[in-house]
């Protein structure tokens, strides 16, 4: 009779034994705190204020030698000295390299012997047609005798003049033997040692470029030709009464100090590449432009009155779409789709989706989402000359032609 006895007492300890695990269940659900909202992201943001703004343009440019000069003898012979070193600066006149004058110094002394020959024979010339003329009118000579002293006269006259010239022949070739530069510029690579074997016209001991003014040139779309063209109301040449500012910007980002002036626009479209040559002269006063660099046009394409500016670490791409993060109402982060124009300076154009006195957040964009909570503050530019330069009107930097609004490449 136990048995059936211990089999009616187990519903009842597994009841209680339940009970028991419900109760330390709803104890322990008591006692867990709920956790607190994360804390407002900190961002910056600024105002938009609608401001003046220069689109510019930049293209590609190549500095160019207002004049070149190869420097080749007109005489031949050994190169005997060097007397300009590569690289450095030489004036109109300097002697550059220096042949072998020994031949050419004796060929003019040949020459001035041969000349005063033909002076002596000149000179028994006019006195035999002397004596022969006051016999002749006496009847005392033959008429042939008188004709042939006359023809001696001429004939060493002429051989006179013959040797002249080869006197000054023999001079030039004397003082080609000194090579001088014909302009004021920089000396190239010399070409050929001293010692070397040099050849009239044809051997290139080196090239003097000239370094102020210099060239610049590049070319222009014929898109943006028909744009100048419309915002003129004429063909962009030379000689227009006030030619857009050109800034030059090295390869090192640097701006040049001397501006550009126009100089030259080509006659005609290349027809192969749809381009309009077009040079600057630009002043290289301190030589520090050379002949052959890479840089930068910048001309100033559009200005704008109440551009809408946003700097471009605030914009955001998502699949060819850009956006910004504003702070909505009750300082929750809002984003907005924007179209954008061209870059200026630091800062973006935004053409489309913005308007004045919206807030745009430019700091933190990165933890942003839709509805978040965001604790903004107004942002404090650098101070100093560096924060003056942001505060003041954004300096033009170039967009490049061939881009889209947005700045991505066509």
């Amino acid at each position: 009779m136990s048995i059936p006895v211990r089999l009616a007492r187990l519903p009842i300890l597994s009841a209680h034994f339940g009970m028991l695990l419900l109760v330390a269940g709803l104890s322990a659900c008591g006692g867990r705190k709920t956790p607190p909202p994360p804390p407002p992201v900190e961002v910056s943001f600024i105002e938009i204020v609608p401001r003046e703004a220069t689109v510019t343009i930049d293209y590609v440019a190549q500095t160019e030698a207002l004049n070149t000069v190869e420097i080749r003898p007109r005489v031949g012979g050994l190169l005997e000295k060097q007397a300009a070193q590569e690289g450095s600066r030489v004036k109109a006149g300097q002697v550059l390299f220096e042949l072998d004058r020994q031949p050419y110094a004796q060929s003019l002394e040949q020459a001035r012997a041969a000349l005063a020959q033909a002076r002596a024979g000149q000179e028994q010339a006019k006195r035999d047609l002397a004596r022969v003329q006051p016999l002749a009118e006496l009847d005392a000579v033959s008429k042939q005798e008188v004709d042939a002293a006359v023809a001696r006269n001429d004939a060493n006259g002429a051989s006179v003049q013959a040797a002249q010239a080869q006197v000054r022949t023999a001079e030039l070739n004397l003082g080609y033997a000194t090579v001088t530069s014909p302009i004021d510029g920089v000396m190239g690579r010399v070409q050929l040692k001293v010692g070397g074997l040099v050849t009239a016209y044809t051997t290139l001991l080196a090239t003097v470029y000239s370094t102020d003014p210099m060239y610049v040139n590049f070319s222009i779309s014929e898109q943006r030709l028909l744009e100048l063209q419309r915002q003129l109301g004429h063909a962009p040449d030379q000689n227009m009464s006030a030619p857009p500012a050109f800034k030059l910007v090295l390869a090192d980002g640097s701006e040049y100090p001397e501006p550009g002036k126009l100089n030259f626009v080509d006659a005609a479209v290349d027809q192969h590449t749809g381009t309009l040559a077009v040079r600057l002269t630009v002043p290289n006063p301190r030589g520090e432009l050379r002949a052959g660099q890479f840089a930068r046009v910048v001309v100033a394409a559009q200005k704008l009155s109440d551009a809408l500016l946003v700097p471009q670490r605030a914009v955001l791409d998502l699949q060819g779409k850009n956006f910004l993060w504003l702070v909505g109402a009750e300082n929750k982060a809002e984003q907005r789709d924007v179209t954008m124009g061209a870059r200026v300076g630091e800062n973006w154009i935004v053409a489309q989706g913005l308007k004045a006195g919206d807030h745009v957040i430019v700091d933190g964009v990165q933890k942003m989402r839709p509805g978040m909570v965001v604790n903004a503050q107004p942002l404090v530019e650098k101070a100093g000359a560096e924060g003056a330069k942001k505060d003041a009107a954004p300096a033009p930097v170039a967009q490049p032609e061939g881009s889209d609004k947005a700045g991505t490449p066509k």
